[in-house]
């Protein structure tokens, strides 16, 4: 085997793991892994719906400088002032992409790249400035740590935080799964229906700073965004019901982690990219395999559309 590819052996990469004397490690890393990806991928679901899937990639990396100046004032990095400081940076990310758009000739998708970029640039700044100060890793930051973090003594704090923004996301879709629904397709129906679609947006913008804001330490800002959008829009190849959607989303998180885990064990790299290169591999089966979005059904759709219209014209 070449050194890019290191050797597999079965036993030592997906046996021990879930021999007793890793268990305990090997579940607190797949659980944290699970909940911050269904966590994300519940909360991009609707914004693949709503044609938003940038504003995440904005997001996530907007609410840098909201973390730092929280972390400042607060001197902790948890705690809810660290979601309050999230959640802000978040808003504003929203209001200026808003405002940007609407007082200028300057696109949507341009004004989230300028807005986004500048406040992730601002982040990077105030993270290198004040390091020292926060105990903040760099390279943290970007690709996160869920081996350090899931294996803290005790009950990590992180993956309380990681469940509870689950259970907590899965109550909010639960409770106005209505208002998201009709809101994410058609906006004008949902105003005329009384429902505040405006401050759903903003609701949705506000949740989605939060949510990832507790996947930051394990995943890190780039990663998350893969969770934002991947397991969504598997989900959205394979069924057009939305019930259904939210479920395979759910398991979509759950495969990626485990498969993710022990590709990240057998390669040796970072635990959250592999998780993401496993679901990405979901993705891509989804992709070829869909009963009714695949690229081989679709193929063999119009093979035989062929073979009945050469059948036509023999039998004339």
């Amino acid at each position: 085997m070449n050194e890019l590819i290191p050797p597999f052996d079965w036993g030592v990469f997906f046996t021990e793991p879930w021999s007793p004397w890793y268990f305990d490690t090997t579940v607190r890393i797949v659980a944290m892994a699970f909940c911050v990806s269904a966590a994300c991928g519940l909360t991009g679901l609707f914004l693949i719906l709503r044609r938003m899937a940038l504003v995440g990639d904005a997001i996530s990396h907007s609410v840098l400088p909201g973390i730092v100046l929280a972390a400042l004032l607060a001197h902790t990095l948890t705690g809810p002032v660290i979601i309050l400081g999230a959640i802000a940076a978040g808003f504003l990310t929203t209001v200026l992409i808003d405002t940007i758009h609407h007082h200028s000739r300057v696109k949507p998708d341009a004004a989230t790249g300028i807005v986004f970029s500048a406040l992730f640039a601002l982040g990077v700044v105030m993270v290198t400035q004040f390091a020292g100060d926060l105990h903040i890793d760099a390279e943290c930051v970007l690709f996160g740590n869920l081996a350090e973090v899931a294996t803290q003594p005790g009950l990590p704090k992180p993956l309380i935080q990681a469940i509870a923004i689950l259970v907590l996301t899965i109550a909010l879709i639960a409770g106005l799964y209505k208002e998201l629904l009709v809101s994410a397709f058609d906006p004008t129906l949902a105003r005329s229906l009384g429902i505040p679609a405006r401050w759903i947006h903003y609701g949705m913008m506000a949740w989605l700073s939060a949510v990832v804001v507790t996947a930051f330490e394990a995943v890190g800002s780039i990663i998350v965004v893969a969770m934002l959008i991947i397991p969504g829009a598997t989900a959205l190849l394979l069924t057009e019901r939305l019930c259904k959607a939210l479920l395979l989303t759910v398991l979509h998180a759950a495969l990626s982690s485990v498969l993710g885990y022990h590709l990240g064990l057998w390669l040796d790299s970072n635990l959250p990219a592999a998780m993401v290169v496993a679901g990405l591999a979901l993705f891509v089966v989804a992709w070829l395999a869909s009963p009714s979005q695949g690229i081989v059904s679709r193929w063999m759709a119009r093979w035989r559309l062929r073979e009945e219209l050469e059948r036509g014209k023999t039998t004339r």
